[in-house]
């Protein structure tokens, strides 16, 4: 299975996430029945050779590993970058 490549755009505060995600984090938001802060952080993964995005609400995560188990479900995978600065912000 090949894997494709999730690479962060930016983790934002909800109040300040630029308006073409706001569909992505409606949605993501609606299948986890979430309520979202202003202050909430977002992180925006681009998924390689899709027109996709994948949304991490920070705070429902304790380690990155819950993260990585969450986008193998999507067949995609952290670059090393994006997964050192989330390691950083939980």
């Amino acid at each position: 299975m090949v894997l494709f490549i999730a690479s962060l755009v930016g983790i934002f505060k909800y109040n300040e996430l630029p308006e073409k995600f706001n569909p992505y984090v409606q949605y993501k938001a609606s299948l986890e029945n979430k309520d979202i802060g202003d202050d909430d952080e977002i992180a925006i993964l681009n998924i390689s050779g899709t027109e996709s995005y994948h949304v991490l609400f920070i705070n429902s995560y304790n380690s990155i590993n819950e993260i990585v188990e969450e986008l193998k479900i999507a067949e995609a995978k952290l670059n090393y970058s994006t997964k050192k600065i989330l390691e950083e912000h939980l």
